[in-house]
């Protein structure tokens, strides 16, 4: 497996040997610290396939390697679900908590709830503005959503459209990174609108990355705009693939270019098919390793000093952070993602599959 194209090593973002004992320690430094716990909550398992089938998976690997107890729950996009785990969690001993919040208040709640415990926090691949958590471990979130504006430049550039009508599909108006991704894909596409170079269409978020609902606002688009819609920016892969739907029932699947990010499988069979343009591969099991190591150093009572820090408006602090780079993937680099270990090349290269996962050098 080669994991030197994409990935750095998690620990190396770490200042090694900065380890300082946090808690009420006896003569013997163990005695009064409580059996290191570790407490994980996913956000769900709707918008992403991330997060059960690459994200849970890197975190127990990690976990297990360094035999420390750990509990992995997932809030299904309930609210008041995420608000339970986490009282549940702090309640039967976890020292550490890693979240992926829904929304930044019910986040800030909980992890002001774990603080007062004297449990450890851990924002993991969402940042919760106004929050209290130790660190935060992510990507480059406008960066991924400039290889997104990027890829489309590209794909427009390789197919000839003159003058394009260009539609936004953002991510949840309550999650931070999509506001980081539309950051990023407008610093491309802004000046091209403002040079008319290209005509800004319909702009608009989908709540909580609801994929279904993401396609009846695509079709809206579409029916507002009478079909002249030539390409999108969708801001994940899930609704990337609610738009690639919409638009295949219009005839129009692989002649209107569609971005995403995740690259998960479908998205990367709807690239091999010439349905989707491209896609953002962030090596989840870097950010899974970066976030597991800070979470076993805090739940054994210890810090870790990172070399970068985000910057959090609402709370106005600088969060102690690690936040990783990501690679845009195209046809040509599809085989980057499997030789990378991310998915498989068996669910990729189905049987329908097969001859384009050939000709794309997929061996």
């Amino acid at each position: 497996m080669r994991r030197g194209i994409l990935t750095v090593a998690a620990i190396g973002l770490l200042t090694a040997g900065n380890l300082t004992a946090c808690g009420n320690d006896s003569a013997d430094g163990t005695a009064s610290r409580p059996k290191p716990k570790i407490g994980v909550i996913l956000p769900d398992s709707a918008s992403s396939n991330r997060w059960e089938t690459a994200d849970r998976r890197y975190l127990e690997a990690a976990f297990k390697a360094a035999g420390v107890d750990y509990d992995i729950q997932n809030a299904q996009n309930d609210k008041a679900r995420f608000v339970t785990i986490a009282e549940q969690m702090i309640t039967n001993g976890v020292t550490a908590l890693m979240i992926t919040n829904l929304d930044s208040g019910t986040g800030k709640a909980v992890l002001d709830k774990a603080t007062q415990k004297g449990v450890a926090t851990i924002d993991y691949d969402r940042p919760t503005l106004g929050g209290s958590a130790q660190y935060y471990v992510s990507f480059d979130n406008v960066a991924v959503g400039r290889l997104q504006g990027e890829g489309l430049v590209k794909c427009l550039a390789d197919k000839g459209v003159r003058n394009p009508t260009v539609a936004e599909l953002n991510g949840s108006p309550t999650d931070n990174n999509a506001a980081q991704f539309k950051e990023g894909y407008d610093s491309v596409l802004q000046p091209r609108y403002d040079a008319k170079e290209y005509l800004k269409g319909p702009d608009q978020s989908v709540p909580e990355w609801n994929n279904t609902t993401g396609g009846t606002i695509f079709e809206q688009m579409l029916t507002q705009t009478n079909g002249r819609i030539d390409a999108v920016v969708a801001a994940n892969d899930g609704l990337a693939n609610a738009v690639i739907s919409v638009l295949a029932k219009n005839k129009l699947n692989g002649k209107v270019p569609v971005t995403g990010q995740d690259a998960d499988v479908q998205a990367l069979q709807h690239i091999l098919s010439g349905d989707q343009c491209m896609t953002v591969y962030k090596p989840v099991r870097t950010e899974a390793e970066a976030a597991a190591d800070l979470a076993i150093a805090l739940a054994r009572g210890e810090k870790k000093k990172t070399e970068q820090t985000f910057h959090d408006p609402q709370g106005n602090r600088k969060v102690p952070a690690v936040l990783l780079g990501a690679q845009a993937i195209t046809k040509e680099t599809v085989k980057n993602v499997i030789a990378d270990g991310y998915v498989d090349k068996a669910a990729v290269c189905t049987p329908k599959y097969a001859a384009l996962c050939a000709q794309a050098g997929i061996g």
